[in-house]
């Protein structure tokens, strides 16, 4: 299975028309959004073209596609306007062996709690990509696709025990191996 992840849209309908963009050309088979899908929050300048209505219809339409995780920045509220369940807090996949945790990351010391050596951690709320082997486990984060801190758009593939980090051009800019 091909995952396309990715974090932190923020309701900018410019960003995630890219994304989408991004997941038909990748040809992934689902889409992992790590939270923050809607609203913009208030720490965060309006990102690009915001739009939570188009954004919410856009991903709609893509629902059965998609697996998500709630963001500090997302409510019930969205729930009310989005087909596909937005409010858990983390969701668990074996890939290769491996358990790979996914949640948001602004409870990261609750989720650090649950893993052991050897587990995948993936998370956003940074809006900073990252790779880096711990202690006890593996943090990965796509950073955000709509309002990086490093400059870069990005998401991640997951295919076949590889994970490639890309801009929203398509570009790699990192790999690691599970």
């Amino acid at each position: 299975m091909k995952l396309l992840i990715a974090s932190d849209i923020h309701g900018s309908f410019y960003y995630c028309s890219r994304l989408i963009e991004a997941f038909k050309n990748e040809g992934a088979d689902k889409l992992v959004l790590l939270g923050d899908i809607l609203y913009h929050g208030p720490r965060n300048p309006l990102p690009c073209d915001y739009s939570p209505q188009k954004v919410a219809e856009l991903l709609n339409s893509y629902r059965q596609n998609i697996l998500c995780v709630k963001g500090n920045c997302d409510s019930e509220v969205d729930q009310m306007v989005l087909e596909f369940p937005i409010m858990v807090e983390f969701a668990v996949m074996m890939i290769n062996n491996r358990l790979v945790y996914f949640t948001h990351g602004h409870k990261t010391d609750e989720m650090s709690a649950r893993l052991n050596k050897g587990d995948i951690l993936i998370h956003g709320h940074t809006h900073l990509s990252v790779c880096e082997e711990l202690q006890d486990y593996t943090y990965l984060n796509p950073g955000s696709v709509s309002l990086p801190k490093d400059n870069i758009h990005g998401y991640m593939i997951i295919e076949d025990g590889s994970i490639v980090f890309k801009d929203i051009d398509s570009n790699p800019y990192r790999n690691y191996t599970i």
